[in-house]
């Protein structure tokens, strides 16, 4: 099933979607990838500084007098509480629980927080909120000992989110920038690509759409990729079928218009007769009649003669335009058609004193259209009562054998001799034998029975009858399988 062409849209387009629509997705998912990275990356520089921070804290933690005490100095807990991007908060918890130094109310270490792994150090991490703002926590278990005690204090620092916050942004911002700018880079290169793979086509379109209207020369492949040379090669077919057929029919307007011309003239002539004698002054009303109506009998039989020719000129054209597929074929017998079209003719025979006969002991099917096959097989019979002479004989036969199915009509004319034997079958060609018997003839018969049996794929042979003189025509269909 064929798409049809608004939905097929262009080819560059599609091209230009199918490349830049998925990597617009690789992108988009690289995006995220590498934001993920780097926002871990930077949780983990940022958890270190947390780390190290609670450790210098814990470093100053020691026993004195069997108590925990946090030597904290002014300074130091004024670079703990504040910083240029946000706040730091601090706790330090004694053995016992109680608190040290530092924010008493800062949340404690949830009960399902693992031990991070990336460190030696007995750290957990973890988010809380305080004093309604998001904060990160890092809690160290750190052993404290005396002579008189030993135990574990907790140091706890944490720190708001601002800074993070500001360098996700930043992170976001620039991986965003350099991958607009690589999407951006990637589709110039992929419009580039795809115009100059394409141009060639484009030259193809210009080379055809120049060409002459009598220009039948191929298109040269060498011109496309060779992907679409068999586009070529059939382009270059069909022109030349075309063509073919445009002279075919350049031909058959020629010749049309060649062999109506004479008998519409003599129709024309006899007309100018018959008013002229009917305008003659003086002349005798019986004489006048008589001449009349032998005139009104001439263009009778030249009008007969024309009608004739015009019908054997459409038949000859509808044949040779024939779409072979427009038509299904089917199983015929050809005695059917044989007995068919020697009743329609018996008469003839019978006026011109010819003995008609058929001899078909087998029904002799073939795949074909049964229409054509009758107009052949009348054009063979119609032609041999035209020139068998009075007392004559035409013999209709139908033979089947094992390589096929032959269609054979027999008379006992003039014959064809056998240099005209291939030039008859041309329309309007007429042998020299023919032209004595039958001068009104023209020529088209064997030209229409010619081409009813190329389009049936069958061969058609003139031959000496047996015995002489006369002709037999012999057509050999293929065997039904």
């Amino acid at each position: 099933m064929t798409a049809p062409s608004d939905m097929l849209g262009s080819l560059r387009g599609q091209l230009l979607r199918w490349l830049l629509g998925p990597l617009l997705v690789l992108v988009a998912l690289n995006t995220v990838s590498v934001y993920r990275n780097a926002l871990d990356a930077a949780d983990t520089a940022y958890d270190r500084s947390l780390l190290a921070s609670t450790r210098a804290l814990a470093e100053r933690v020691s026993v004195v007098d069997g108590k925990v005490v946090a030597d904290v100095p002014y300074v130091a807990l004024d670079s703990f509480e504040t910083d240029t991007l946000g706040r730091i908060y601090y706790k330090v918890t004694g053995i016992a629980g109680e608190t040290v130094s530092g924010y008493a109310d800062l949340p404690p270490v949830p009960v399902n927080v693992p031990r991070s792994e990336a460190y030696p150090a007995l750290v957990r991490f973890y988010h809380a909120n305080y004093n309604g703002q998001p904060v990160r926590i890092a809690a160290l278990l750190q052993p404290v000992y005396d002579d008189s005690m030993r135990g574990i204090a907790l140091i706890q620092v944490g720190e708001t989110l601002e800074a993070r916050r500001v360098l996700s942004n930043q992170i976001l911002f620039d991986t965003l920038t350099w991958q607009a700018l690589l999407l951006a880079a990637v589709a110039l290169l992929v419009w580039f690509a795809v115009r100059l793979v394409l141009r060639p086509l484009m030259q193809l379109k210009t080379a055809v759409e120049t060409r002459g209207p009598n220009d039948a020369s191929d298109v040269d492949p060498a011109l496309v990729h060779k992907e679409v040379r068999p586009l070529v090669a059939a382009l270059n077919s069909s022109r030349s079928r075309m063509h073919l057929l445009i002279n075919s029919q350049r031909r058959f307007i020629a010749d049309a218009s060649h062999q109506l011309r004479t008998p519409l003239t003599v129709l024309k002539t006899q007309a100018e007769l018959a008013l002229r004698e009917c305008d003659r002054p003086g002349a005798d009303p019986e004489l006048s009649k008589a001449a009349l109506r032998e005139i009104v009998h001439s263009m009778a039989a030249t009008t007969d003669s024309t009608v004739n020719l015009a019908n054997r000129l459409l038949t000859l054209a509808r044949i040779e335009h024939r779409d072979q597929g427009a038509e299904q074929t089917a199983p015929v017998a050809l005695r059917a058609i044989a007995r068919q079209v020697g009743l329609e003719l018996a008469m003839a025979a019978v006026a011109r004193h010819i003995d008609l006969s058929l001899e078909a002991e087998q029904d002799g099917v073939v795949h074909g259209q049964s229409l054509l096959l009758h107009e052949m097989l009348a054009n063979l019979v119609d032609n041999a009562l035209r020139y068998t002479p009075p007392g004559g004989t035409v013999t209709i036969r139908v033979l089947e054998d094992t390589d096929g199915v032959a269609l054979e009509v027999e008379d006992n004319g003039p014959g064809i001799a056998t240099a005209e034997r291939e030039r008859v079958f041309a329309p309007f060609y007429r042998a020299a034998a023919t032209l004595e018997r039958n001068p009104g003839g023209h020529g088209l018969g064997l030209a229409i029975v010619h081409d009813i049996a190329s389009l049936h794929n069958a061969a058609i042979a003139l031959d000496d009858a047996v015995p002489g003189p006369g002709l037999t025509a012999r057509i050999t269909f293929n065997a039904v399988k």
